[in-house]
C-alpha cells in the first residue's frame, strides 16, 4: 500500500505536463510559513534566508581509476553534466515549471504574462528553448577552467586561514556579479588529531606504529582485544559473523572502507560491543598507495554534535548534553600497509563464503593496542551566500550550494564543486543583467564549511531554517533522492537532448548516509536529492585522503574534468524510476495496514484534485503543492527528540522508531529472542501507525476531508 502511495505521490509530478512543484520553508523544524525550493552543488560533494524578499535576509555584512576512452565517460564531462543538471534544476523551478514533454507549454501555475507585467512590471517568462541556449553560451569550458585554477587551494580545512581565504574569494566573485552578499558565523565544536602527541597502535609484540589520518568524534582512550576482520563492518557481515557463533564481544574490528559511511561501521560495532574500530583502505577498492592516511569522521549524525538541535551561535548557552550518535568505542583509520600486514598474521577460523580474499579471521591470541587521543577543538567557521531577488515570488527561493572545505587540497572534494557554484552565480547573473531573464523566485548561492566534519556548515544553517536539498558529488552519475523527486529528476534529465548513448541505466539509488543531502531529508523531513558521481563500480578513490589533487583526478579522467558542462547539454537519461520498498512486508498488524491504506486513499484523491482543478490558478497550485510537501516533514516521528534520534525518518531514518527496527523487534518476537519485548514492540508499533496516519491525514488538506474510518 505505501508503494502504491508514494506512487501515486509520484505521478503527481508527471501526469500533467502543466504540474510544478513548491516546498514549504518552516520557521523552525516543524513549522509551516513561507515556502523553498533548493538545489545544493556539493562535494563534486554539498542551504538558506528566513525569506527571498533581500529585505529581509539575515545577514552580518556585506574510485576505482579508470580513465575515459570517449568524452560520455568521463568524470571531466561528468563534471559540466553535474553543473548543467543542476542548472536545469534551477531554471525550472525559477520560471514557475519543470521539464515536460511538451516544449512549447510553460507551465499551467506560472501567472499570465499579463499578470506578470501588471504584478511587477517584469519582462514575462522566457520560452524553455531559450534558456537552453542561454545556458550553452554563458557555461563554458574555459570560464570553468579559470574557476578551477582561481579557487584552487593546497590548504582550506574547516576554519583554517586558507578556508577563511577561499570563503572570502567566493563572497567577492559575488560582489562583482552584483548580487547581495552576506555571512553567517558559527563556533562549532570537532575533533582534531592530538596537537602533540600521536595515535597509535601495536599489534602483538611488533613496533609500535602512529597513523597520521583519524576519524572525528571518535572516543578517547585505550583499548585492548583480539583482531576480528570484519570485512566491511556491515550489519550483514556482523550477522554472518554471529551465525558463526564468533563471539564479539570486547574485540576490535579491522574493517575495510567503503560501502557505507565510517560512522555507520563503527555504530555497527558498537551495537556487538566491540571495544575498537581500524578501518584501513583495501587496494581492491583503493588502489592509493600502502602509505596513503584516510580521514573522516565517526559521528551518527550531522551538524555540531555538541549542540544537538541548535545552532552554534557566539555566546550562546546550551543544554549540557550531546549527540546520542557520538560512538562510545575507540574508532581510527590506519594506512593500506597497516591493514594488510595485520591481516596477512592473522589465524582462527576462515572468513565466510563470497568474502573478497581468503582471509583469516583472526583468534584470541591477535591482539592489538589501541590508543586514540584526540583533542576537542572550537572552530569558527563561515557560510557566504549571495543572492539574486526574484521578480515574482521573492519569498520563494532556489538555494545552490557548494562544500568549501577538504581535509587537504580537495580538488574532487571541493575545488570543483566549488567552482560550479562560482560558475552557475556568473552565469545566471549576466542572463538577469543582459539577457532579460527574469527569475521568477529568488536565487540564494552558499557556500557551506565544515562539510568534512559532517555536513557541519550546512547543518548549522538548517538548524536555524530548513530548504530543499540537492547535493552533487562526481565521477560516474547517480542520482539518490526523496521517492516524491523521482519523476521531477527524470523530466528534468530527459529534457536534455543528446546523441550519447554511454549514460548508465542504473541512474538512481537509495539516499546514502554519508551523503550531504541525506540530514535534509532524515533530520528535518525535507525532500532531497544528491547527484553523486562515481568511477565505474566504485568511488572515486581519493577521497578523505590528502591525495585529492588536480593531477589525480585528471590521471583518472583523462585531462578532461573542464569539459563536463559543455558536454552535459547534449547528454540524455535513459534510467528507469527507483521504486523503493518503503513498507517491510513482515509488517502485518491490522492498525498499520489500515494507515496505510489511508496514506494510499488520500494520495489518489489527491492525484483526482489536481487533475481536476483549475491549473491556470496560482492559489490553486499553492494549496495543491503545500499538501505534496508536507508529506517528509510528516514522516518523522514525533515521539522521539532530535538529540536522541537525529535522523527521525521513519522509512528512510535510523533508530529504534524507523519501520526497519520495527520490523527486527518482530523478527525478535517470532524467534523467541531474549532480546525480544512484546510490549516495547506494541508500543512502537502504535507510534509508527498513527505517524503514518497524521501524515495521510496531513496530505488529506482541509479538516472535513480527513479520513476517520480508522
Amino acid at each position: 500500500a505505501m508503494d502504491q502511495a508514494r506512487s501515486a505521490i509520484s505521478q503527481i509530478f508527471n501526469s500533467e505536463p502543466h504540474s510544478y512543484t513548491r516546498f514549504n520553508l518552516p520557521d523552525n523544524m516543524e513549522g509551516d510559513t513561507s515556502q523553498v525550493e533548493m538545489i545544493q552543488s556539493s562535494d563534486m560533494n554539498e542551504e538558506v534566508g528566513e525569506n527571498g524578499d533581500e529585505d529581509h535576509l539575515s545577514h552580518k555584512s556585506n574510485h576505482k581509476p579508470h580513465v575515459a576512452q570517449n568524452f560520455e565517460c568521463t568524470t571531466k564531462n561528468l563534471c559540466f553534466m553535474a553543473a548543467t543538471i543542476v542548472f536545469t534544476f534551477v531554471i525550472g523551478y525559477l520560471t514557475g515549471y519543470l521539464v515536460h514533454k511538451n516544449k512549447d507549454l510553460n507551465c499551467s501555475c506560472a501567472p499570465s504574462e499579463d499578470d506578470v507585467t501588471h504584478q511587477t512590471g517584469a519582462v514575462p517568462f522566457m520560452d524553455w528553448d531559450d534558456v537552453k541556449k542561454l545556458l550553452g553560451d554563458k557555461l563554458n569550458t574555459s570560464n570553468l577552467e579559470i574557476a578551477l585554477s582561481q579557487l584552487s587551494s593546497s590548504n582550506h580545512r574547516a576554519g583554517s586561514p586558507g578556508d577563511e581565504d577561499l570563503g572570502n574569494k567566493v563572497i567577492t566573485k559575488f560582489k562583482e556579479y552584483g548580487m547581495k552578499t552576506w555571512t553567517d558565523e558559527y563556533f562549532v565544536k570537532v575533533q582534531d588529531p592530538p596537537a602533540s602527541g600521536y595515535n597509535r597502535i601495536v599489534f602483538k609484540n611488533g613496533p609500535e606504529e602512529h597513523p597520521t589520518g583519524f576519524l572525528s568524534y571518535s572516543a578517547s582512550g585505550t583499548a585492548r582485544g583480539a583482531v576480528l576482520y570484519a570485512r566491511y563492518g556491515q550489519e550483514e557481515d556482523l550477522k554472518q559473523l554471529k551465525d558463526m557463533n564468533i563471539d564479539m564481544n570486547g574485540r576490535v574490528m579491522l574493517v575495510r572502507a567503503g560501502r557505507i559511511s565510517f560512522a555507520e561501521k563503527v555504530a555497527s560495532a558498537a551495537k556487538v560491543n566491540a571495544s575498537a574500530v581500524l578501518i584501513y583502505p583495501d587496494p581492491i577498492d583503493y588502489p592509493i598507495g600502502n602509505d596513503t592516511s584516510l580521514f573522516g569522521h565517526v559521528h551518527m549524525g550531522s551538524g555540531d554534535p555538541y549542540t544537538p538541535g541548535f545552532p552554534s551561535f557566539n555566546y550562546t548557552q546550551f543544554p549540557p548534553v550531546q549527540s546520542s550518535g557520538l560512538p562510545n568505542i575507540l574508532a581510527q583509520t590506519i594506512t593500506t600497509g597497516m591493514g594488510t600486514k595485520i591481516l596477512r598474521q592473522l589465524g582462527g577460523r576462515a572468513q565466510p563464503d563470497g568474502w573478497e580474499g581468503i582471509n583469516r579471521l583472526g583468534d584470541e591470541s591477535d591482539v592489538i593496542t589501541v590508543e586514540v587521543n584526540n583533542v576537542h577543538t572550537e572552530k569558527r567557521i563561515n557560510n557566504v551566500f549571495g543572492v539574486i531577488k526574484g521578480f515574482v515570488d521573492a519569498d520563494r527561493y532556489v538555494v545552490i550550494g557548494a562544500q568549501r572545505d577538504a581535509w587537504g587540497p580537495g580538488f574532487a572534494a571541493s575545488t570543483v564543486g566549488t567552482s560550479v557554484l562560482v560558475e552557475l552565480a556568473r552565469s545566471i547573473s549576466d542572463m538577469v543583467e543582459n539577457d532579460g531573464f527574469k527569475p521568477r523566485r529568488s536565487i540564494v548561492f552558499a557556500s557551506w564549511s565544515a562539510g568534512e566534519y559532517g555536513s557541519v556548515g550546512a547543518t548549522e544553517w538548517l538548524e536555524v531554517r530548513s530548504v530543499v536539498h540537492v547535493n552533487t558529488r562526481q565521477d560516474g552519475f547517480k542520482v539518490a533522492a526523496s521517492p516524491l523527486l523521482h519523476s521531477l529528476i527524470q523530466n528534468t534529465l530527459k529534457e536534455l537532448t543528446t546523441n550519447s548513448t554511454n549514460i548508465p541505466a542504473a541512474l538512481l539509488e537509495p539516499l546514502r548516509m554519508d551523503s550531504a543531502a541525506y540530514p535534509f531529508l532524515a533530520f528535518s523531513g525535507i525532500p532531497s536529492v544528491a547527484f553523486r558521481f562515481n568511477s565505474g563500480s566504485s568511488d572515486y578513490p581519493y577521497f578523505g585522503t590528502t591525495l585529492d589533487t588536480q593531477q589525480n583526478l585528471n590521471s583518472i579522467t583523462a585531462s578532461q574534468v573542464p569539459q563536463l558542462a559543455v558536454r552535459a547539454a547534449s547528454c540524455r537519461s535513459h534510467s528507469a524510476e527507483l521504486q523503493p520498498q518503503l513498507l517491510p512486508k513482515t509488517l502485518t498488524g491490522q492498525w498499520l495496514v489500515m494507515a496505510s491504506g489511508s496514506y494510499n486513499r488520500v494520495s489518489s484523491i489527491l492525484t483526482a484534485d489536481i487533475q481536476n482543478s483549475d491549473l491556470e490558478n496560482m492559489e490553486t497550485c499553492r494549496m495543491i503543492n503545500d499538501r505534496v510537501m508536507t508529506v517528509e516533514r510528516n514522516f518523522l516521528s514525533p515521539y522521539v527528540s532530535p538529540i536522541d534520534s537525529p535522523f527521525r525518518h521513519i522509512l528512510l531514518g535510523s533508530g529504534p522508531h524507523t519501520l526497519k527496527a520495527l520490523s527486527s523487534d518482530l523478527d525478535a518476537l517470532k524467534t523467541a529472542s531474549p532480546e525480544a519485548n512484546a510490549e516495547l514492540f506494541r508500543n512502537k508499533l502504535a507510534q509508527v501507525t498513527w505517524t503514518i496516519q497524521a501524515c495521510a491525514n496531513s496530505l488529506a488538506g482541509d479538516i472535513w476531508s480527513l479520513d476517520n474510518e480508522f
